[in-house]
């Protein structure tokens, strides 16, 4: 089985766009993502393409409409917020099995200022929403936070600390959506919720679009591997049954299972990343995330954030994007988008918010259903 490169991927600043469809946004990335590459649409083997709120729209065929129909296959892939990350691995999988030698992927999203805050109640029979907990996702990672307070002593303060992180990694990133610094003050004073999380430890609803190029290893050598990155572990992951609490969603599992495959896939371990991409949808899903991947022992994502190890320029720096605090969420675009951010830090090519010395990074979307999406990345050796 081939190994697989990343040759060019890129994606938009993330906003709001209501003027603009999702085919175009899509395309957009897609262009600059070839561009990239040094490639076209013509050299383009199949089209992998990531889109939850419009999944039955062909959105896929709708972007080739916009940048040049070649008759190739195109598949289209809903799976939550784990949407870009299933994209990438589909097209990851393809190339590893040996269909093709390139494809392109892109992960798309329009969600204006509605969002998208899951599903409780509803159907046939006794609606559980509100009698059996929550399932609006507010609820469900504020419900999480307090288990993890309770078992560990984590503060409100520790949980606030993450949005102001992640906020001031932004102001170093030209295409999030915010690029403000929220001191603690401010982020722990702000509009409430769901305790712990105020309205500035909540991900940002945005529109955006993320895309790459996937290579066999054949066609990278033959292009060039300057620039290229190795996918040296592509996971994905559903929940298994487990006895739990109905109330209580279990928001860990497939993120533990995911990681400990992609850490055997790629034949490395936490200690071994130089930075960390994670799924932070609310600053509460940030500190549980530290333990689901490894990063610090049970009960020490608090003491991880404190001591600013997961800050730039700390021992492990994660969502140096502005993560989907300040970057935003365009919940089909993510996973992507993810990878985008540590390919370029591997790259050398992240600017301000450059990751020195990166050689290997991880990316984590989580969509709550239940879905797990880990790649793990690694520079090419010169």
């Amino acid at each position: 089985m081939s190994d697989v490169y990343v040759m060019g991927i890129d994606m938009i600043k993330f906003g709001r766009f209501p003027e603009r469809t999702v085919p175009q946004l899509g395309a957009e990335a897609a262009l600059l993502a070839l561009d990239d590459a040094g490639l076209d649409i013509r050299q383009m083997e199949a089209f992998y393409c990531g889109n939850l709120l419009q999944a039955s729209a062909m959105v896929g065929q709708r972007i080739l409409q916009e940048i040049g129909q070649t008759g190739i296959p195109v598949i289209n892939c809903a799976n939550a917020c784990a949407t870009g990350a299933t994209a990438f691995r589909e097209a990851w999988a393809a190339i590893r099995a040996g269909l093709y030698d390139l494809c392109l992927v892109v992960g798309v999203e329009q969600m204006g200022k509605a969002g998208l805050l899951g599903g409780g109640g509803g159907g046939r029979g006794i609606p559980t929403e509100g009698l059996l907990g929550s399932g609006l996702m507010p609820a469900v990672f504020a419900e999480a936070g307090m288990e993890h307070a309770r078992k560990y002593g984590t503060t409100f303060e520790q949980f606030a600390k993450v949005s102001v992180k992640n906020h001031h990694h932004s102001t170093m990133n030209p295409k999030a959506m915010y690029q403000i610094e929220t001191p603690l003050e401010t982020v722990m004073n702000a509009e409430m919720i769901a305790y712990p999380n105020t309205k500035l430890m909540c991900s940002v609803n945005v529109d955006g679009a993320a895309a790459a190029v996937l290579a066999s290893e054949r066609k990278a050598r033959e292009l060039g591997m300057g620039r290229a990155v190795r996918v040296s572990a592509s996971v994905l992951t559903s929940d298994p049954y487990t006895d739990r609490d109905l109330v209580m969603p279990d928001v860990n599992t497939c993120t533990r299972q995911a990681a400990k495959r992609a850490y055997e896939m790629a034949g490395v371990g936490p200690e071994d990343l130089d930075l960390v991409e994670l799924h932070d949808c609310f600053a509460t899903a940030e500190i549980l995330h530290y333990e689901n991947l490894g990063l610090c022992a049970e009960g020490e994502a608090g003491k991880l954030i404190d001591e600013g190890e997961t800050a730039l320029g700390g021992r492990i720096p994660v969502n140096v994007s502005g993560g989907l605090l300040s970057k935003g969420h365009p919940l089909g675009a993510t996973g992507v988008a993810n990878v985008y951010e540590v390919a370029t830090h591997l790259r050398g090519e992240a600017g301000r918010r450059q990751v020195e010395g990166a050689r290997v990074g991880l990316t984590h979307v989580i969509g709550l259903g239940s879905a797990c999406g880990i790649h793990i990345l690694e520079r090419v050796a010169s």
